[in-house]
């Protein structure tokens, strides 16, 4: 099985020894992706919303530059810091999954890098 692996400078460079994504078996696995603002490798200020919000425009910008899209997402996992966070994130989180919206879970955890708020990792099709 061949891999394929996916980069762009629209989302923030990897802060370790990982890739974005990788393309293998007909899938796309998408590292999982914190609020850094890919221009300048800063977090986002303002709260769990801006996080939240910057967290999916970084996906988006992988789901590109691997040629598909939030339709092909078949699974999730989102880190919360906070459960308290949940149906923030969640509202936030459903305008970029309308219909059919994917599998996916949701935990909290004890921390996250760069004191992140949220972290989403994200596997979609693209057979």
């Amino acid at each position: 099985m061949e891999k394929e692996i996916i980069a762009t400078e629209q989302a923030p460079k990897a802060i370790g020894p990982y890739s974005q994504g990788v393309k293998a078996g007909g899938f796309l696995f998408l590292s999982g992706a914190i609020a850094l603002d890919p221009a300048t490798g800063e977090m986002v200020k303002g709260g769990i919303e801006a996080e939240t919000e910057r967290v999916m425009k970084n996906i988006e910008a992988l789901l590109t530059a691997a040629g598909v899209g939030f339709t092909d997402v078949v699974k999730t996992v989102i880190y919360l810091a906070d459960m308290g966070d949940f149906a923030t994130v969640n509202g936030i989180y459903g305008r970029y999954f309308k219909e059919n919206p994917p599998a996916r879970v949701t935990v909290e955890v004890k921390g996250l890098p760069r004191n992140a708020l949220v972290e989403i990792e994200v596997t979609a099709c693209c057979a």
